[in-house]
C-alpha cells in the first residue's frame, strides 16, 4: 500500500518536520527563490478571430529572440522573463513585454484565456515558422508533427509556465535533512525530483484555486467526443469545470498515458522516456518522415519526436546548448530548476498573472519539496491521473472525492485543508523573510482558504458567471471584452525612450543572429536531423548511476 501524503497523515510530525527544514533554510536562502515566467497568448483580430498575419518584424526573430518568441503556431506569442528573486521585478519585466509586443501588432489583440478565440479549419491555423536553419526547420518540423498526430486546434490552447528554483546554497544546507545524499549535487536532482512527486499529488489544488478554463467555443469541439453542455449560441462549458485546458480535451495524448512515466529519480526519469524516445511507435511510423515530395511530416516515427512532446503537468529543466537535447542537458548538468506546465492565463489580469497567485505557488512548491516524499508506484500515477481530469471537469462539484495513493477515496476540501494547514509555516516564514511584503504571503495563504471554502470566488466560477450574467453568454464575448481592456489598459503605459531603444536593439540582433545562423550551416538538414535525434544509452547517464535507492 502507498503511503498517505503526510499533510493527511500524523499532520503534527508533518507540521514540525517542516519547521525544522525551514528553520535550516533561514530568512537569507528564503530571500533567494529563483523565478521565472514564460506566457503564451494568441493574436487575435478585432473581432475575436485568430490572427493570420506572420509574427511581427518589429519583434525580431522567433527563433533567436530572448524574450518574445511564438509557441506552436506563428499566431501564439510567447513571452519569456528572466530569472528573478524579486516578484515584483519579474511581473515588471512580464508588463514591458506586453507592451512591447501589443505596440507591434497594430489593431490584433493578445488573447485574455486559455481557451483559443475564434480558429479558422484546422488546417488553416498557421504553424510557426523560425527561418531556413537547420535549428529553425527543426522547430517547425517538430510542430508539422504535432499538427500531423493530434490536431492543431488543440496546440492553441494557451498557458502560463511557472520556472522555479532554490539557490545552490540551498542544497547543502538539505542536503542530509531531505535528500541524504552524498554531494550537493545529488542533493539538488535528489530534491527537485523529490518535489516534482509531491506536486504531481497535490497539484490538483491548484487547477481548483487557479484553473479559468471552464467554457470553450463551439466550433472547438466539432467532431470530438465529449461531455460538455451549451451554453449560449457559440458556447460550450461543463457547469462544475475548472480548468477544460488540463482535462482531456487540453493537452493530452491516449499513446503518451500508457507511458507511466517514474519521477523517483533523474535516471528512472531518463529510463521511462528513452524507449519513446528511440523505439518506432506503428500509428506514427504509417506517417512517415516525409510525404512523397519530400516534404517533412514529422522529426521521426517515435512516440515521442523529442522530449518536450511529452505533455507533463511539470518538467525537470537544464537550460540546453546550441542543438542539445533537454535528456542529454540533465544528464550533463543535472536538474537547474522545475517548470511547472498547469497554469492558466488569468483573464482577469492584463499579464495573465498576479502577484497573489507567485506567492501561492512559492509557498505551495517549498510545501512539495519541505515534505517527505513517498517514491512514485503504478497506482499512485494512475490515480493522480484520475484526479487531475477530476478536477479539470467537476473541480467545483461539492460532492468531488479523490483518490488517495492507495485508491482509498477522500473528499476534496479535506485533501485541501489539509493541504492549507501545512503551508501555513511555509507563509509565516516566507513573510519573516520578506518584512517590506506587510503578510502578503499568509494573505496569499487566506485568499486560497477562502477559494476553498467559497467556490464562487475561484476564476473559473467568476469567468462562467460573467458569460452566464451577460445578456448574450458568448466564450468568444468574454474574451474580446476582456483582450480590448487589457491591449487599451498596457498600451496606455508607453515605454520610456530608453527601454523602448533596448527592445528595438534586441529585436534588430535576433534577426542578425537567425541571418548568421542561417548562413553558418554547412549540413544537410537529413543529416542534421538524424544526429540530432540520437540518444546514449541509459547506462551512459552520470547523473545518479550511483544511487542505489533508484
Amino acid at each position: 500500500m502507498s503511503p498517505i501524503p503526510a499533510c493527511l497523515d500524523h499532520a503534527d510530525s508533518h507540521r514540525k518536520t517542516l519547521v525544522q527544514r525551514l528553520a535550516q533554510l533561514g530568512p537569507e536562502l528564503l530571500r533567494q527563490l529563483n523565478r521565472g515566467l514564460e506566457k503564451e497568448s494568441l493574436r487575435a483580430a478585432p473581432d475575436g478571430r485568430l490572427a493570420m498575419t506572420p509574427h511581427p518584424i518589429g519583434l525580431g526573430s522567433a527563433l533567436t529572440h530572448p524574450s518574445i518568441t511564438t509557441d506552436f503556431s506563428e499566431s501564439q506569442i510567447e513571452l519569456i522573463t528572466g530569472v528573478h528573486q524579486d516578484i515584483n521585478a519579474c511581473l515588471r519585466e512580464l508588463t514591458e513585454l506586453h507592451r512591447v509586443t501589443l505596440g507591434q501588432m497594430g489593431e490584433e489583440r493578445l488573447w485574455a484565456t486559455s481557451m483559443p478565440c475564434k480558429l479558422p479549419d484546422d488546417d488553416q491555423i498557421p504553424i510557426g515558422q523560425y527561418g531556413t536553419s537547420n535549428v529553425g526547420r527543426t522547430k517547425t518540423v517538430y510542430r508539422t508533427g504535432l499538427s500531423n498526430r493530434y490536431g492543431r486546434r488543440m496546440q492553441t490552447i494557451s498557458g502560463l509556465h511557472y520556472n522555479f528554483s532554490m539557490p545552490l546554497e540551498a542544497w547543502s544546507t538539505l542536503q542530509s535533512s531531505i535528500c541524504g545524499a552524498a554531494t550537493a549535487d545529488a542533493a539538488r536532482n535528489a530534491g527537485y525530483f523529490s518535489l516534482i512527486r509531491n506536486f504531481r499529488r497535490d497539484s490538483w489544488l491548484l487547477m481548483l484555486l487557479f484553473g479559468a478554463s471552464p467554457v470553450v467555443e463551439r466550433r472547438f469541439v466539432e467532431g470530438t467526443p465529449h461531455s460538455l453542455v451549451p451554453l449560449g449560441q457559440d458556447t460550450m462549458h461543463l457547469p462544475f469545470a475548472t480548468s477544460l485546458r488540463m482535462g482531456p480535451l487540453g493537452y493530452q495524448s491516449d499513446a503518451q498515458s500508457k507511458l507511466g512515466v517514474s519521477y523517483n529519480c533523474l535516471r528512472s526519469y531518463a529510463a521511462s522516456l528513452r524507449a519513446a524516445l528511440t523505439q518506432p511507435y506503428p500509428p506514427y511510423d504509417a506517417i512517415g518522415i516525409t510525404d512523397g515530395e519530400g516534404h517533412y511530416r514529422q522529426l521521426s516515427t517515435t512516440l515521442l519526436q523529442i522530449e518536450n512532446e511529452f505533455y507533463g503537468t511539470i518538467r525537470p529543466k537544464q537550460p540546453i546548448h546550441r542543438g542539445e537535447r533537454p535528456l542529454l542537458a540533465l544528464d550533463r548538468r543535472g536538474v537547474a530548476y522545475v517548470e511547472v506546465r498547469l497554469m492558466d492565463l488569468d483573464p482577469f489580469s492584463p499579464i495573465g498573472i498576479a502577484a497573489s497567485t507567485i506567492r501561492f505557488l512559492d509557498i505551495f512548491l517549498l510545501h512539495c519539496l519541505l515534505s517527505d516524499s513517498p517514491p512514485d508506484t503504478p497506482d499512485s500515477i494512475d490515480n493522480l491521473s484520475r484526479n487531475r481530469h477530476a478536477v479539470a471537469q467537476r473541480g467545483r462539484d461539492p460532492a468531488l472525492e479523490l483518490r488517495l495513493d492507495d485508491g482509498s477515496p477522500i473528499a476534496w476540501r479535506d485533501w485541501a485543508r489539509a493541504l492549507l494547514d501545512g503551508c501555513e509555516p511555509i507563509a509565516a516564514a516566507l513573510d519573516a523573510a520578506h518584512p517590506e511584503s506587510e503578510g502578503a504571503y499568509a494573505k496569499s495563504l487566506a485568499q486560497a482558504r477562502s477559494r476553498v471554502d467559497d467556490l464562487s470566488l475561484t476564476p473559473s466560477a467568476r469567468v462562467l458567471a460573467s458569460i452566464t450574467d451577460s445578456a448574450e453568454p458568448s466564450a468568444i464575448a468574454f474574451g474580446r471584452g476582456l483582450s480590448e481592456a487589457h491591449r487599451s489598459r498596457l498600451l496606455a503605459r508607453p515605454l520610456d525612450p530608453e527601454t523602448s531603444q533596448r527592445y528595438q536593439s534586441l529585436a534588430s540582433l535576433s534577426l542578425d543572429e537567425q541571418r548568421a545562423e542561417e548562413a553558418g550551416d554547412t549540413m544537410s538538414f537529413e543529416a542534421w536531423r538524424q544526429q540530432y535525434l540520437q540518444l546514449p544509452s541509459i547506462e551512459g547517464l552520470t547523473a545518479e548511476a550511483a544511487d542505489a535507492t533508484c
